[in-house]
């Protein structure tokens, strides 16, 4: 019995990283498939709310219009608070470069890495690659969109087929860890979406008590952000630090902006956005942390965004085989 569960930790040791470099290289087209996969998971009680009331092919395009709705809503949110910090920093431009070069000299004064005038460039080139990626990720989004629009259909029909594949016990638990799977998944965003509303109003309240510009598009942003669970909340301390220098030249109040800013994401997002991420989800913190790590490498944002998801798939499904069970408790946030 020892020798079969070390050879199935060795096992486990070789294959998982396969797994992971397989991934990676077919991002092009896994990865998509995995975010349709996760949409389709959330969507679904509408799809069967509607399908109760009308007609199954008008079921489905109830859902699509649904979708597209909130997707169409993100897409806005996201468009008109980048173009509100465009046109912001446009429009001072010449007191952000000044404000730029007083804090490079105040770095080097203290020996800290700012990076001087090489940090900016590098700041200029990041935006840079954030606009030259905006057709790369149109294209993703086409495809993600359409196998949804193609997957949605198919569920009832996969589901029959399933039946039909495996007997009566193989049936039902299939059928469980699929719904459970779907359920968990549909939690996650649950949490996601309440945690990034109490960021969007905090950051909101805060930049109003400050009185720094734009208020409502740093909540906004950070609302947007925290769907990218501990790095994006991070990323949305830059662009209102930022401009709070050039607001208020010459002043402590842009250090302590900052550090609002800073209290408001470490203690939602980093405290208790994993806690509550972990009861709902029966992950550990330390499980949420490390998968956000893993699937950001194998997928980038991509795998962040939908981390959790595939981390709790893995879970229970190897809740389902006694061999791998062992690896489904240490991941557990149950003790």
């Amino acid at each position: 019995m020892m020798a079969d569960k070390v050879r199935t930790v060795w096992l486990a040791v070789i294959a998982v990283p396969l797994v992971l470099l397989a991934l990676r290289a077919s991002y092009a087209v896994t990865m998509p498939i995995a975010v349709a996969a996760v949409v389709i998971a959330a969507v679904w009680p509408v799809e069967v709310w509607l399908r109760h009331r009308l007609p199954e092919r008008i079921g489905s395009l109830g859902t699509i219009l649904v979708l597209l709705a909130i997707t169409l809503g993100f897409i806005a949110a996201v468009y008109l608070s980048a173009a509100q910090v465009v046109r912001a920093f446009a429009q001072r431009w010449g007191e952000f470069e000044s404000a730029y070069e007083s804090a490079t000299a105040w770095a080097d004064r203290w020996g800290l890495p700012l990076g001087g005038k090489e940090g900016y460039a590098r700041l200029i080139a990041v935006g840079q690659d954030l606009l030259g990626n905006a057709y790369t990720i149109s294209v993703y989004l086409a495809f993600i969109s359409l196998l949804v629009v193609l997957g949605l259909p198919e569920i009832p029909a996969l589901r029959r087929k399933l039946q039909a594949a495996f007997g009566a016990d193989k049936r039902s638990e299939v059928a469980q860890a699929a719904d459970e799977i779907a359920g968990k998944i549909r939690d996650y965003l649950a949490t996601t979406t309440a945690t990034s509303l109490i960021t969007g109003v905090a950051s909101t309240l805060w930049a109003l008590a400050t009185g720094l510009d734009l208020a409502l598009v740093w909540g906004t942003l950070n609302f947007l952000l925290n769907y990218i669970p501990v790095v994006g909340n991070l990323v949305g301390i830059v662009p209102p630090g930022l401009y709070a220098v050039v607001q208020f030249p010459e002043s402590v109040l842009p250090i302590i902006i900052v550090v609002g800013f800073s209290v408001i994401q470490i203690t939602i997002s980093n405290v208790i956005y994993p806690v509550l991420q972990g009861r709902s989800l029966s992950l550990s913190p330390i499980a949420v942390v490390v998968s956000l790590s893993i699937w950001g490498w194998v997928w980038g944002i991509a795998g962040m965004l939908i981390a959790i998801p595939l981390t709790v798939t893995f879970i229970i499904v190897c809740e389902h085989f006694a061999s791998t069970r062992w690896i489904a408790i240490l991941l557990s946030g149950s003790r």
